[in-house]
């Protein structure tokens, strides 16, 4: 645990320092002032690992890459000194005038540090951590990126660029074992967001962003045993998660600037390089495009494009690298033709089996069977809870179908913004459904797509409710007197409490889960050194003097046993060592 705080610390610093740069460089010619301190930190996420994935295309993604990362951040830090100053003092002068509130805020903060820097720090590691994300980090580790190397396991070509942040994090370089922090730490992150929804909670009125974070708090229950793991999915619902609360945040307070909300799409670019299945979040761009174009504001607009091209460019080259595809292991856009590419028929029965696996089967033959036939073994084959979440999505989604001709038609005003977030979480749903409806892929959307439909519904018709309550009074009236009106009004308490009860029934029953399950797994063990990967038995051979392995059963190899993959490869090194890379054999990615 004390290994996973200290790099907690190191994370907290680079990843500020990083994005305080970031938007000092892009707000140069567009006024505006940050809103949240955790805007800098997941804007600092999305640059460091840009740079990590940079570095990696030069060569490893160790001890260089940290130092060069750190004179970076002391640069930044150098050249504004002074803001940063400033902040620190008006974060001060809040909590000296505002004490009460402010400690409770630092409280709270730490409190979340130290139970997710625990949750980190042990736990069940993923099975597909085992099959390839260690070795993934770890060849990024070694030698960044390598010609080829989907050829040796097609799965290492799944080129998730949350494996060059954990690579850049994991402290290999030191010498002890290699460290996989990252995913816990933004676990933490949108924990210390989730409870932002207590404020809402204490006004009894949630709206569509606090139905939003008590679902983000759900999951981050649900992954706390297993955020150990490097896993690409944790990283990709969580930004899901934050892009989505925060956009709401904008619209519910009203913010018209255009920066926060061109931001948060750039950093929807982001999450599309940690796991393409997720672009459907860039739907969210038509609300500041719209601003955008309508001002003619063209200097503005090339400031957001070049963000975006600079996070997705190192992605799609390292994608050409590993597999020889653009995009792998889809097959449509065939635009380079190297010496290392993998195979079409490689890529598209890999391509079918990451869908036919969603679906409930375990052979690539089952790609063809229509949706109509597999869906209702699928629903079947679900949890109980998730059954009750997916059926919720689905009716979200036929509900808001009549909610939108309702916007169309003029029914609800100046509420646009929030439809758009509706369909797009709406749309993503879909789209995870009728692709690869494996819950762990898209459980963001899941959760998500209700709870921002009805959400949404739910806070208009509130604040149509407080509207005609303002106008039957028959004079404009202060706070206090609109909330003496307000609580007057016995239906509108009635559908306040229709939204409020049932989150408090959903977080009263997850904590006391949570605290049996936590309790009852303890082991007083890992206070000091994270928990290291899981390793297997394996056995070696040689190509070219090279040695590999393979596992001794089933297709898990760990960390240890590098370079590795699930069966014997039949590959041909394209130099005298691995780093040089790998032509394609002819054996059947499992």
């Amino acid at each position: 645990m004390l290994s996973v705080i200290g790099i907690w610390i190191y994370i907290l610093l680079t990843a500020f320092l990083t994005g305080y740069g970031i938007t000092r460089v892009a707000t140069r010619r567009i006024p505006y002032r940050v809103r949240y301190f955790d805007s800098y930190l997941v804007c600092g996420f999305a640059g460091v690992t840009v740079y990590a994935q940079l570095f990696s295309l030069l060569g490893r993604v160790g001890f260089s890459a940290n130092l060069v990362l750190c004179i970076l951040c002391m640069a930044s830090a150098w050249h504004g000194r002074q803001e940063l100053g400033r902040m620190v003092q008006e974060t001060w002068n809040g909590i000296r005038t505002n004490q009460l509130r402010e400690r409770g805020k630092m409280f709270t903060a730490l409190f979340l540090f130290l139970l997710f820097a625990y949750g980190t720090s042990r736990g069940i590691i993923h099975y597909d951590t085992g099959l390839y994300h260690a070795q993934s980090i770890r060849w990024i580790e070694e030698y960044g990126v390598v010609r080829g190397l989907g050829n040796l396991h097609c799965r290492l070509a799944y080129n998730s660029s949350s494996f060059a942040l954990s690579a850049l994090y994991s402290m290999a370089f030191l010498g002890g074992q290699s460290f996989h922090c990252v995913a816990g730490f933004l676990a933490f992150l949108l924990a210390k967001v989730s409870v932002e929804a207590a404020s809402q909670l204490r006004g009894k009125r949630l709206r569509a962003s606090g139905f939003a974070r008590v679902m983000c708090g759900y999951y981050l229950v649900n992954i706390f045993d297993e955020m150990v793991s490097p896993a690409s999915d944790y990283f990709m619902v969580l930004i899901a998660f934050y892009i989505v609360i925060r956009f709401l945040d904008l619209l519910e307070s009203g913010v018209a600037e255009t920066f926060p909300y061109a931001m948060l799409c750039v950093l929807g670019v982001f999450l599309m390089t940690v796991k393409l299945s997720a672009a459907l979040i860039l739907l969210l761009v038509c609300y500041p495009a719209f601003d955008l174009l309508r001002g003619r504001r063209w200097k503005e607009t090339g400031v957001y494009l070049v963000l975006g091209i600079v996070t997705a460019l190192p992605f799609f080259v390292r994608n050409v690298v590993l597999s020889g595809w653009l995009v792998y292991p889809f097959t449509q856009i065939n635009l380079f033709d190297v010496a290392w590419k993998i195979p079409k028929g490689m890529a598209d029965y890999d391509a079918r089996e990451i869908q036919v696996w969603g679906r409930g089967y375990r052979d690539v033959s089952g790609y063809d069977i229509p949706m109509g036939e597999w869906i209702g073994d699928w629903f079947r084959s679900l949890a109980g809870s998730d059954k009750l979440l997916v059926a919720a999505s689905g009716l979200a989604v036929c509900i808001l179908l009549v909610y939108g001709i309702g916007m169309l038609c003029r029914l609800w005003e100046r509420r646009w913004g929030i439809l758009l977030v509706q369909i797009t979480v709406a749309a993503s749903f879909l789209f995870w459904l009728c692709t690869s409806p494996l819950i762990r892929y898209g459980c963001v959307y899941v959760y998500l797509a209700p709870a921002v439909v009805f959400g949404g519904i739910y806070d208009a018709v509130l604040g149509a409710m407080e509207v005609r309550a303002e106008r039957k009074s028959g004079k404009r009236q202060d706070d206090a007197e609109r909330q003496e009106i307000h609580k007057k009004n016995v239906v509108q308490q009635a559908v306040k409490l229709c939204g409020v009860l049932p989150v408090y029934f959903l977080i009263g029953y997850k904590c006391a889960a949570f605290g049996g399950e936590t309790a009852g797994s303890f082991v007083n063990d890992y206070w000091v050194v994270q928990k290291d990967y899981e390793n297997y038995p394996v056995h070696s051979y040689e190509i070219d003097g090279v040695t590999f392995y393979y596992p001794v059963e089933g297709d898990q190899v760990g960390y240890e046993a590098f370079p590795s993959s699930p069966v014997q490869a039949e590959v041909e090194l394209m130099g005298e060592g691995v780093k040089d890379g790998f032509l394609s054999g002819l054996w059947l990615c499992p």
